[in-house]
């Protein structure tokens, strides 16, 4: 559970702290975004916004002065709050012709923000690119939720942001995780629903870290046989996995380049200690690396998390987060 840093002693007298959603009526709002757009910007303390069981149909942005927010689902399980949308690329709105960019279920643009115990989802099905949950802000966590949906599940889209996702199941078909952003992922469960790749990372140059998979277990449907781990979006891109549980599934390469033999110099994939019949590295692409224990010991939160990570653009420390 969460540490929430409200305290009644210094909040101002009638300042609210605690929101209710309940899409039968019984809350404050009955819309997640209506909600969000209550909040106060820029606000001293957290707030806690508790969304009741039900399923929400609706396009959800938290915007960029929303910051010190938890929004968490009230049900005993994830899949009991569910935030569903159908946007995708070349979905025309208004004669407006969408792009990944903008066909996100979710948009967390906000800094210092929690996100916990239910489902994003983008049920649009196998259209292209479609978001469920977009990510931007710093100091991002996601924990025991859901993040459905098929090409392009999850953007992590900010550059100058760090997120750390613990206890999730994420499912997709190609490039379902994929963006620029510092990510930790623990004790996840991936989900490939196609013959594709897992991860498109474009982990920019100043950054030391990028995707971090930890104690995560890869599976796949019934039919899927060729899986890719990851393949650079960005020529510097940098996915590692440590400790996973990878399944058949798993191509015996691994990774892919692109179609571009000059980023194999240039990203930097790696495995440690990964397990099951997906982790023989002996086919192996051989610019892929199997790290030494000194080498994956540098992979904990506090150095993944690091303010001075390469970038002097990030905020301070997430000192006594983890």
């Amino acid at each position: 559970m969460f540490f929430l840093c409200i305290c009644c002693g210094c909040r101002p007298q009638g300042e609210k702290s605690l929101y209710v959603v309940d899409c039968n009526g019984g809350g404050d709002f009955t819309t997640i975004q209506a909600c969000l757009d209550a909040l106060p910007s820029k606000p001293e303390q957290w707030r806690e916004v508790t969304v009741m069981p039900g399923v929400y149909r609706e396009k959800v942005t938290l915007d960029v002065y929303k910051d010190k927010v938890t929004i968490a689902g009230a049900g005993e399980t994830p899949d009991q709050v569910r935030i569903v949308w159908a946007d995708f690329s070349g979905k025309v709105v208004d004669g407006y012709e969408m792009t990944t960019y903008d066909s996100y279920t979710m948009s967390i643009q906000a800094d210092d923000v929690r996100l916990l115990n239910l489902t994003v989802e983008n049920d649009a099905g196998r259209v292209g690119q479609a978001v469920a949950l977009e990510t931007r802000g710093d100091r991002i966590r996601i924990k025991n939720c859901r993040l459905i949906g098929d090409q392009d599940t999850f953007f992590t889209k900010g550059y100058v942001s760090r997120v750390h996702v613990e206890n999730c199941f994420i499912e997709g078909t190609t490039d379902f995780i994929f963006g620029p952003s510092i990510v930790l992922f623990d004790n996840c469960t991936i989900h490939c629903k196609a013959d594709s790749y897992i991860t498109a990372a474009s982990t920019t140059e100043r950054n030391k870290y990028g995707y971090v998979f930890r104690n995560c277990r890869v599976t796949a449907a019934d039919g899927v046989t060729k899986v890719y781990l990851g393949r650079p979006w960005k020529s510097t891109a940098r996915t590692v996995w440590l400790r996973c549980e990878l399944p058949a599934a798993i191509r015996p390469e691994g990774w892919h380049n692109w179609r571009d033999p000059a980023r194999e110099r240039t990203s930097f994939y790696a495995e440690w200690r990964c397990y099951g019949p997906g982790a023989d590295r002996s086919g192996r692409v051989a610019w892929s690396h199997e790290l030494s224990d000194e080498e994956a010991a540098d992979y904990i939160p506090a150095h993944i998390f690091a303010k001075k990570t390469g970038s002097e653009q990030f905020h301070d420390d997430w000192t006594g987060y983890f």
